[in-house]
């Protein structure tokens, strides 16, 4: 019918999957360890949206040209400067933390994109991004990006009991790893509450950011959250175990969806890939970190992994270790049976 939004087609396979990320200060290595792990799990070629600090520009071009053609041939990056295309730039940047406020402009400043997985800097990929990029194909028909709650439990919540703002659903939502149709983003009229009638996104960013800004604690999460309060038909909610964080296991385990699955993007926010609040996390860090690309999955990932986590059953969120491996360990199973298929198809040939 005229008029009417069709239901949404998954980028066919010969394109790639859009990954965007914003780095600034000191995160270059964090950056790169997240990009490493979406390399070394995916299956279908990745495009990478990097959106970095002029001085972190040449270090990140070096490091990537570092891997080996094995993997730098399995994606393509593009490095951005931090832009923002309406309102104050410095007061943008101050927002939260350094140039986060960035992902807000993505469906701006990436015109020729139709759709992208923004997440930040701290998240870990434990299995293929192909099978969060299928969720593009499970929006109905009004939803324009998806994202997990920020929360499993209302009272031990953070929005629930302190936001002085408006927020969605009963615990609002974590914007650390984000599905966007950019498409369907740039060409909606979003309810608000600024005016009567409807705002497109980028009208919509900065006269909300002044209405709310002496009310934000969380930067460019809260302004997110807001929007989709007011527009609760646009969002899609994916579960906890594709944006697990340290709160589903710090205060017990409350993310159910990772105990049936295992974990399938590990957030690592609250520094703790850093520190020893949380030794699970780091050690995940860690072994993704010091894997040289080259080498057998299980014997220079997995095991190493599974010896650190002997270390840390003493932990809250080290008394699940399964809830970590799960994925990993079937992500593996599949990558080495491909290899097996593909060497052995090979072979035959002959």
């Amino acid at each position: 019918k005229p008029g009417e939004q069709k239901h949404p087609k998954e980028p066919s396979s010969s394109q790639c999957m859009h990954l965007a990320v914003v780095a600034c200060g000191d995160r270059l290595e964090e950056t790169l360890i997240m990009l490493k792990s979406a390399v070394l799990f995916s299956n279908r070629r990745l495009c990478f949206h990097i959106f970095a600090e002029d001085s972190l520009k040449p270090e990140f071009e070096k490091k990537l040209k570092e891997w080996p053609s094995s993997y730098t041939k399995k994606f393509e990056s593009n490095i951005y400067p931090i832009t923002f295309s309406v309102g104050n730039a410095q007061e943008w940047k101050k927002l939260f933390k350094p140039c986060a406020a960035q992902r807000l402009f993505l469906p701006v400043i990436l015109k020729d994109v139709d759709s992208l997985l923004y997440v930040d800097t701290d998240v870990l990929f434990l299995r293929p991004i192909d099978d969060i990029w299928h969720l593009l194909r499970e929006f109905n028909s009004t939803q324009l990006a998806a994202m997990a709650p920020e929360h499993e439990i209302p009272k031990i919540g953070w929005y629930s009991r302190f936001a002085r703002h408006p927020y969605y659903g009963t615990t609002g939502v974590n914007s650390g790893v984000m599905l966007m149709n950019l498409t369907r983003i740039r060409s909606t009229q979003f309810k608000n509450s600024l005016i009567p009638g409807g705002l497109t996104w980028e009208e919509m960013l900065y006269p909300l950011y002044q209405k709310y800004k002496n009310y934000i604690t969380w930067g460019d999460q809260d302004l997110l959250n807001i929007i989709f309060y007011f527009n609760p038909e646009c969002l899609y909610v994916f579960p906890c175990q594709w944006n697990y964080r340290p709160d589903h296991c710090m205060y017990g385990s409350n993310c159910r969806g990772a105990e049936e699955e295992g974990v399938s993007i590990l957030h690592g926010n609250r520094g703790v890939y850093h520190d020893d609040k949380q030794p699970t996390f780091k050690a995940l860090y860690e072994v993704i970190r010091d894997f040289p690309f080259e080498d057998n999955l299980f014997q220079s990932l997995y095991y190493p992994l599974q010896s650190k986590f002997l270390d840390t059953v003493h932990t809250l969120c080290g008394r699940i270790p399964q809830v970590f491996l799960k994925q990993i360990e079937k992500t593996m199973k599949k990558v080495y049976e491909n290899r097996v298929i593909v060497y052995l198809g090979a072979n035959h040939r002959y």
